[in-house]
């Protein structure tokens, strides 16, 4: 495959999964803020913005800081490259430019869906709104998830999207934990207080792991049971242990001519997610774990954009 489709298709589908998971942190934040406290309402706010690396463009808006304002920014702001809305446009984009190589049916799904979310008021994604748009993203994401698996011929096409859906899913869930764990950690009063519970219970749900985590645990919602979930449950579909499993099986189905420092770097971080052990991770520290996690994710896709695709 030429290298400029496969740069395509990667991320196509990195662009979706940015946007579903754009939309799962704000639908949380949206909660948390309406129903949470005065004294954590600006962290929460602020906690998107830290999650996303966006918080510098946001504030050089001159714009303050409230609930309305946030989603707009992250949800409709085209000039924002992180919005919902700008990961929608590049996503059909790239589809359009590679509608020889996917099927009919994820193009029609994604062309769709750009309709619909051009279309959208502002006054639809604030207030009672905001939920209904946030589950939309989420389901035209799964849909687009859903056909793709469904229609598309096992190929370096279907490799590359799923490499592209992967490596974003494996970032954003260990920014997610980081920054709940590190940067919003309650005082020390709250710590096992109702506050403590019900922002742990929020990042579950932020990856759709609330259910998950009472099926295997049915116990308190406890931090080190949350980290061991997502970081170290294959079983756990947005764990970043599940997340490596399938990033190594996409590339030992794809075969480049210089891709071995990206095999080699993917399959040393897939062993040690298989090999790890919680209780030493919350030991040595959390923080310090999941962010060299994220070097090492940030490094895997820069050489797999080196092996397989266009270069920057």
């Amino acid at each position: 495959m030429l290298s400029r489709v496969a740069d395509r298709i990667f991320w196509m589908s990195r662009q979706m999964e940015r946007a579903e998971n754009m939309a799962r942190i704000l639908g949380v934040t949206h909660n948390l803020v309406l129903f949470g406290t005065k004294a954590t309402r600006d962290q929460n706010l602020l906690a998107p913005l830290t999650i996303t690396d966006s918080a510098e463009r946001y504030f050089e808006r001159k714009k303050p800081l409230t609930l309305e304002s946030l989603a707009d920014f992250m949800a409709l702001d085209a000039n924002n490259p992180s919005s919902i809305l700008s990961c929608l446009r590049q996503a059909r984009e790239n589809a359009h430019a590679v509608r020889w190589q996917i099927t009919s049916e994820m193009w029609e799904t994604l062309n769709t869906t750009w309709i619909e979310a051009k279309a959208l008021r502002r006054s639809e994604v604030s207030g009672a709104g905001a939920t209904r748009f946030f589950d939309w993203v989420k389901d035209r994401s799964h849909l687009f998830r859903g056909v793709t698996y469904g229609t598309i011929v096992r190929g370096d096409a279907f490799n590359f999207s799923r490499l592209g859906t992967f490596i974003e899913r494996a970032d954003n869930t260990a920014r997610i934990l980081d920054v709940k764990y590190h940067i919003t950690l309650p005082s020390v009063t709250d710590v096992g207080g109702a506050l403590d519970y019900y922002q742990w219970a929020a990042v579950l749900r932020s990856v759709s792991a609330f259910e998950t985590y009472r099926t295997l645990y049915r116990d308190h919602i406890l931090p080190i049971k949350v980290a061991q979930l997502l970081i170290l449950e294959p079983r756990m579909p947005r764990s970043l242990a599940a997340c490596f499993e399938q990033i190594t099986q996409a590339m030992e189905r794809t075969h480049g001519q210089h891709d071995r420092a990206a095999r080699r770097l993917a399959g040393e971080i897939h062993a040690r997610l298989t090999h790890a052990d919680i209780d030493e991770i919350f030991r040595d520290g959390l923080h310090e774990y999941l962010a060299g996690c994220l070097t090492d994710i940030s490094e895997l896709g820069r050489r797999i954009q080196s092996a397989y695709l266009v270069s920057e």
